[in-house]
């Protein structure tokens, strides 16, 4: 027997509570009928018209994604924009919606749990407290490495991206203390200090902001990872996916049950890089 939307987004919201979100951010439902029945869940981090032909494909009832569709404002849905055409397909394919942002972000185990065990992190505890949730994790590896080694170790754990992993420091820096943050981090660099770590795991760096926390270090720690948007949040797919699979398991109706699938498509925007300039090289 096949769930109902509305049980599943029980289900969900039992898992990444909506009250948990930044007071900014836009979760929970965006499309769907609360009655129609729910056979199979698509998990992917962006809702865009590429994963929504997807799910389409896939047969999908249901798509769950990282990042809002509708963050902002919109006055129209017409299909002349990507937004408009985005909730047409969805409505006309009768695909529901459902977004967990920043209340995965603070969920444990959540997005940044996810990039922690990325990093090899034995146990993290919260990087900072943001409007009373916690935000990021930092913790110790099991033993002393180089940041070299690090970056590759991790370049390993996480997905493929054109981008690569962009590194600020020596490749011999010693790597004790890890702070992560999945997605756009560069405004928690205060609290990447406070907290000791050796090296900060994130994405999104903007020059003037990390070149400032470089300047602060004078070459030493933290040092910079970025490690790419896509890559740092798309490793909570997976757990997404489990953690709703055993939460309807564990409903009263024990035969209830869904199909899940993590998307394949890639939604890092970038789609290569030319000319990277190896280190010590000058302009």
């Amino acid at each position: 027997m096949h769930p109902t939307l509305a049980d599943v987004v029980r289900a969900l919201e039992g898992l990444y509570p909506p009250s948990t979100a930044q007071s900014w951010d836009q979760v929970g439902l965006v499309s769907g009928d609360l009655a129609q029945p729910v056979e199979r869940v698509v998990f992917a981090v962006d809702p865009t018209l590429a994963v929504i032909e997807e799910a389409r494909t896939l047969g999908a009832d249901l798509l769950v994604t990282h990042h809002p569709l509708l963050l902002r404002g919109v006055h129209s849905v017409a299909t002349s924009t990507a937004k408009g055409a985005s909730v047409t397909a969805l409505v006309v394919h009768d695909i529901a919606l459902y977004v967990a942002h920043t209340n995965a972000d603070s969920a444990s185990p959540g997005v940044n749990d996810a990039l922690a065990e990325a990093c090899g992190l034995r146990e993290s505890e919260p990087l900072t407290v943001v409007e009373g949730r916690p935000l990021g994790r930092v913790g110790q590896l099991a033993e002393p490495t180089s940041l070299e080694d690090f970056t590759t170790s991790l370049q390993r754990a996480l997905p493929r991206s054109p981008g690569g992993l962009r590194v600020a420091g020596p490749p011999d820096g010693t790597v004790r203390r890890v702070a992560v943050m999945g997605g756009a981090g560069d405004d928690l660099f205060d609290a990447v200090r406070a907290a000791g770590a050796d090296v900060y795991v994130t994405a999104d760096l903007r020059h003037h902001p990390a070149l400032e926390a470089r300047e602060e270090a004078r070459g030493g720690t933290p040092y910079l990872v970025d490690a790419g948007h896509w890559a740092t949040e798309s490793l909570w797919l997976q757990v997404a996916a489990q953690r709703l699979q055993d939460a309807l398991a564990a409903t009263d109706e024990a035969t209830t049950t869904v199909e899940t699938h993590i998307s394949t498509l890639r939604t890092d925007p970038w789609d290569f890089v030319v000319g990277a300039e190896p280190p010590g090289g000058t302009s």
